[in-house]
This record gives C-alpha cells, sequence and structure tokens, in this order.
C-alpha cells in the first residue's frame, strides 16, 4: 500500500515527544513493503534542530504551512495514495488538514490517528462544536496511541466507525543495551519534555522523591526545565536526541517513567520512553496506572510507584544486581511481544479489513 502521513515530525524530537513512535511504525510498514509518504510542517523549529536526515525508508515531505491554500495543496498531493492519515497534534492548520483529508476523493482509506486521545477526546466532550467532533464519523477509522477499551468505547460514542489502539513498541536496532557513560551516570534518571498535563505528577513523583533523598543522585532531561532544577542532588541534560537515549538509559540505576494527567487518568497508555528504556535493558520505574501489567509485569519486569515516596522506597531496594535483572527481564518480554514489527503487523490487518469492509 502506498500511505500518507500527515504529522508533526518524524526528523525531528524537538518538543515532539511521538517522533519515536513515528519513526517506530513507519520504519516497520516500511519493511513490510509498503511506500510511506510523511507530510511535516517546517514549523515549531524542528527543521532547525533535526535528530536525523531523511530516512530511507520513507519520503519526507517537508511543507511551508504559509496559509490555507498553500496547504490544502499540500494534501492534495496525497490523493493518489491508498491510505491518507491525518495524525493529532501536528502543530499547525490541524483543523484544516482534518477536513482537507476527508475531502480527498482518490484515496481509498482515511485514517485519524491520535496520539493523545484521553486529551483530544475530553477537549471533544467537552464542547459540541468541537470541529473534529463533527469528523470523526467521516473518517474510515480511528486508531490511537493507546488508551485501550476505555478509548475504543469514548470514540464509538462519538461516531467512529472504528477505532483500535495502536501501542508504543520497540525497534531493537534503535533502543538496545549500550556500554554506561560516567558523565550520566545516576541513580534516577528521568527524560520527559516539560508539559502542563504531566507537571504535576512529575512534582510527585520525580522532585518530590529528589527532596526524599537527598543522599542520591538525579538527573532530569527534556525541553522546558530550565530554572527549575534547584536541589544540589539533581542535574539538568536538557534536550537528549533519541541518538542518546540508549547510553541515558544504560547509565542509570533506574529510569523513571511518569504518565501525562490524562494517559494516567485513562489507563491504557504506555509512554513511547517506557518500551525504549526497557529495551535498553534498564530497571524501570512507572507511576502507577491502570493496564500496566498487559505490557510489564510489576515486580520482576517494572517496579510501580503511587508516589514519590515509593519511587524512593524502590531505589533504596535496588542494587546494581537487582536492577540489571528486572531491566533483562524487560527487555525480554518486550523484544517478545511489544515490538514496531507486531504493531505494523496489526496496522497492515486492520487496514486490509477496511479495505474488505469498504
Amino acid at each position: 500500500m502506498r500511505l500518507a502521513f500527515f504529522a508533526s515530525s518524524i526528523v525531528s524530537s524537538y518538543w515532539n515527544g511521538a517522533c519515536t513512535y513515528y519513526r517506530g511504525i513507519v520504519r516497520a510498514l516500511h519493511a513490510r513493503g509498503h511506500e510511506i509518504t510523511f507530510y511535516e510542517p517546517h514549523a515549531h523549529q524542528r527543521q532547525e534542530h533535526r535528530d536525523i536526515p531523511d530516512p530511507t525508508w520513507a519520503r519526507v515531505r517537508i511543507y511551508e504551512p504559509s496559509d490555507p491554500p498553500a496547504v490544502r495543496g499540500v494534501v492534495n498531493e496525497a490523493r493518489d495514495a491508498d491510505v491518507v492519515v491525518k495524525c493529532s497534534g501536528v502543530g499547525v492548520f490541524d483543523e484544516l488538514l482534518e477536513e482537507a483529508v476527508l475531502e480527498l476523493r482518490g484515496a481509498a482509506i482515511r485514517i485519524f490517528w491520535d496520539v493523545d486521545a484521553p486529551a483530544t477526546l475530553a477537549r471533544m466532550e467537552q464542547d459540541e462544536t468541537d470541529s473534529l467532533r463533527a469528523l470523526i464519523p467521516h473518517y474510515d477509522a480511528v486508531f490511537t496511541y493507546g488508551g485501550g477499551e476505555p478509548v475504543v468505547e469514548r470514540y464509538r460514542a462519538l461516531g467512529a466507525r472504528a477505532c483500535e489502539p495502536v501501542y508504543n513498541g520497540l525497534d531493537p536496532d534503535t533502543h538496545h543495551p549500550v556500554a554506561r557513560d560516567p558523565r550520566l551516570r545516576a541513580d534516577l534518571t528521568f527524560l520527559a519534555n516539560r508539559l502542563p498535563d504531566r507537571e504535576r505528577r512529575v512534582e510527585e513523583f520525580f522532585f518530590g522523591a529528589a527532596a526524599l533523598a537527598p543522599a542520591r543522585a538525579f538527573l532530569l532531561a527534556g525541553n522546558g526545565w530550565d530554572g527549575r532544577v534547584t536541589m544540589p542532588n539533581l542535574r539538568y541534560a536538557g534536550h537528549v536526541s533519541p541518538a542518546e537515549h540508549n547510553v541515558l538509559n544504560c547509565s542509570a540505576l533506574a529510569v523513571l517513567n511518569v504518565s501525562r494527567e490524562s494517559m494516567a487518568r485513562n489507563g491504557f497508555s504506555p509512554a513511547t520512553r517506557l518500551f525504549e528504556a526497557a529495551g535498553a535493558g534498564a530497571c524501570l520505574i512507572t507511576d502507577d496506572w491502570e493496564g500496566v501489567a498487559l505490557f510489564l509485569q510489576p515486580g520482576a519486569e517494572v517496579l510501580v510507584a503511587r508516589d514519590g515516596e515509593e519511587v524512593v522506597s524502590h531505589l533504596e531496594a535496588l542494587s546494581p544486581a537487582s536492577a540489571r535483572e528486572i531491566g533483562k527481564a524487560a527487555r525480554e518480554r518486550v523484544l517478545t511481544g511489544h515490538t514496531y514489527a507486531r504493531r505494523a503487523e496489526l496496522v497492515e490487518t486492520l487496514l486490509e479489513a477496511i479495505v474488505v469492509a469498504l
């Protein structure tokens, strides 16, 4: 199949948490023989902060989001694709893109792919005049970054013809164990961009833990945390490109995952970082949310904490040997059941079913 994606960016992770998800899905689809064109806007300084050149496994079409007619012209380029995908959170002209994709007559399948389903659903449910809410029934299907049955039910209630979660996963060629870097050593490392929907939980699970364990070394990475790092046992690494995620994950005793508020409340929404850390063989501590056990077994493959105190308790109980054992078990689990190759198989099966139903 020929697939066209309209999304934030596949070449830059700068203020773009879904980037490695897109890379994993698209690369795995390409490996299965599909042709992908990825349309992304020149916006939010992402092209100035590229992580990778244009990949061999997708054609990247970067466009200038100057005005509505120009954007509609770009969308029209995808008229001969077999599948056209509008992803949430492009960041510019989202409403126009959502309408324009549905207006394409040549495309056999039109998909809305939501990489932040709990937040998108909350917005639509609270506002009956939301422009996307009126469009959802006209898409052939909705795919989501996660969310499980709660998200499926909510999308169906809004008139979605079909809704299927396509979870994050692991690309073992990209995320894997590497040698430690002494410059990045820490007892607990946390990587995430600073977002309002995550702030309160980061205060509890990371900054709160750092305050409770002054003898432990904490490392923070991601965009937007300038000026927030004030404790002597906490270092700030700033933006870390995906190429450095392996060494960041492997250099810590443990790696922390903190879900965004809406995703934690909904459950069944594992972050990309969870699979990246597990793939690197890191010992992962995650905040508690419903559905964790569908992906990693608590206590054996991941440590689950309900607050900052439990994060510290896990740290105090860990030894380098026990951390390695948990990390090894997590890596084996995701290699077996949670690779992007498996996610691509699912996407392929879903698209084939839509073709049959049309």
